[in-house]
C-alpha cells in the first residue's frame, strides 16, 4: 500500500524545492529548499518515532508517505521560532502532511539532514488523503468497540492468514529484522548487535529464532501458526536466547553480561529499553491472534511469572508501562508493513493502534 513519490526534480529554489531524495545527494552545507511528506520525528541516526513526541525540535521528511526506511528520510531541524506552529508534539496532525522547508543541508543526527532552518510552509493541496499506517479499512471491523469485543473483533481481522514452515523464517527474518545501516547484517533483537545474516545456527555468536512468546507457554512448540508467526519472532544471539529461556517479562534482576540493558532472574526477564515496547506489543498481538480456533492455543495474559507450560504470559501491568514508554518507531511499521505485505497478509493492530492495548486489557 505505497503512496506515490515525488518523482519531479526540483532545483533547490524555493518554487522549484529539492525532493527528499535530491536532498540527501546534496550535502553540501549550502542553503536550499527541499519538499517532502513527514513521517516522523528522528530521536536518533537510525530511529524515528511516529507518536508520542518527545518534543518539537526535529522532524522527517520522505519522498513517500508511507516511508519507514530511514537512510530514504531527511532530518530536519526546527529552531525555536518555527516550532509552535511545526513541532510535532505540538501540532501532531501534521504527520503525513507536504512541506517545503529552507535550510543548509548538512548531517543532523549524524544523518543527512536540514538545519539553521529560515522557512517552513505546509503545501496544500498536494497531500494524499490516505495514512497507510493505519490500515483504516482493513480495522472497518472494529470500529466502535472496546474491551473483549474489540479484542473478539481484531482476533476475526488477524485470524487468517499465510504460515510459514520453521525453515522458511530464517529467510524471513533476514528481511524483517534487516539493519538499515547495512542491509548485508540483521539487528538482534535483545543484544542489539548488528550481525552478518548468514551467521544463523546453534554456535555460540550464532543468532537463532526467538519465540518472544515462549513456545512452552502453551506448548505449541515450532508447529506452523503460533510457532512459526513472524509477528513475535526475532532474531537474537543463541546463548542470551537460551539465558531468556521461557521466562516471563518484569522488571528487575541481573544484567546480562552479553547483552547490556537486558536483566534476569530466576522466574523473569527485562529486555533493554529500546525495545521494551516491542516486545509488549509482540505478546498483545499473540494473546488476539490465537484463541483456541482450528485446534491452536488459546494464549491469553495474566499479571503471573512462573507461568511454565500454561497458556499464560505475564506480566500483563509491567507490558502496558513497556508499550508506553517505548512507543511505536519506524522499525516497528516497517516491520509489521513487510510481514503483512511479503509474508503473512496480516498485521499487528497494536503497531497500527497502540491505544487499543489499554483499551483492552
Amino acid at each position: 500500500m505505497r503512496l506515490d513519490k515525488i518523482d519531479a526534480a526540483g532545483s533547490g529554489s524555493w518554487d522549484s524545492p529539492f525532493s527528499v531524495s535530491q536532498a540527501i545527494s546534496n550535502q553540501t552545507g549550502a542553503a536550499y529548499t527541499v519538499e517532502g511528506y513527514v513521517v516522523g520525528q528522528p530521536v536518533s541516526q537510525t530511529s524515528v518515532v511516529t507518536g508520542n513526541f518527545p518534543n518539537d525540535y526535529a522532524l522527517a521528511l520522505a519522498d513517500s508517505q508511507s516511508e519507514t526506511n530511514t537512510s530514504q528520510m531527511v532530518y530536519v531541524q526546527i529552531p525555536s521560532s518555527f516550532r509552535s506552529s511545526y513541532g510535532l508534539q505540538s501540532n501532531p496532525e501534521l504527520m503525513y502532511q507536504k512541506l517545503k522547508v529552507t535550510g543548509n543541508l548538512t548531517d543532523y543526527f549524524s544523518h543527512p539532514g536540514v538545519k539553521s532552518t529560515s522557512a517552513f510552509e505546509e503545501v496544500q493541496g498536494d497531500t494524499d488523503p490516505g495514512d497507510p499506517p493505519s490500515y483504516d479499512e482493513y480495522y472497518t471491523p472494529a470500529d466502535g468497540k472496546a474491551g473483549s469485543a474489540l479484542k473478539s473483533a481484531l482476533h476475526n481481522i488477524i485470524d487468517d492468514h499465510t504460515t510459514l514452515s520453521y525453515s522458511e523464517v530464517w529467510g524471513a527474518l533476514r528481511n524483517t529484522d534487516e539493519d538499515p545501516g547495512n542491509s548485508d547484517n540483521v539487528l538482534l533483537l535483545y543484544s542489539g548487535r548488528s550481525q552478518s545474516k548468514f551467521t544463523n545456527g546453534g554456535g555460540v555468536d550464532d543468532w537463532n529464532r526467538e519465540h518472544v512468546w515462549a513456545k512452552s507457554h502453551g506448548d505449541f512448540g515450532t508447529a506452523q501458526g503460533p510457532g512459526t508467526d513472524l509477528h513475535h519472532l526475532r532474531p537474537t544471539d543463541v546463548t542470551v536466547n537460551s539465558t531468556r529461556g521461557n521466562l516471563d517479562f518484569d522488571n528487575g534482576g541481573n544484567e546480562h553480561n552479553e547483552a547490556p540493558g537486558n536483566y534476569y532472574d530466576g522466574d523473569s526477564w527485562e529486555p533493554r529499553d529500546e525495545v521494551k515496547g516491542d516486545v509488549a506489543r509482540m505478546i498483545f498481538y499473540m494473546a488476539v491472534r490465537y484463541e483456541g480456533d482450528s485446534g491452536e492455543a488459546d494464549l491469553e495474559l495474566n499479571n503471573d511469572v512462573n507461568n511454565g507450560s500454561a497458556p499464560y504470559h505475564g506480566k500483563i501491568s509491567v507490558l502496558l508501562d513497556w508499550h508506553e514508554e517505548d512507543p511505536v518507531d519506524s522499525r516497528d511499521i516497517r516491520r509489521n508493513n513487510i510481514i503483512f505485505e511479503q509474508y503473512q497478509g496480516n498485521r499487528n493492530p497494536f503497531i497500527d493502534h497502540p491505544e487499543w492495548a489499554e483499551m483492552i486489557w
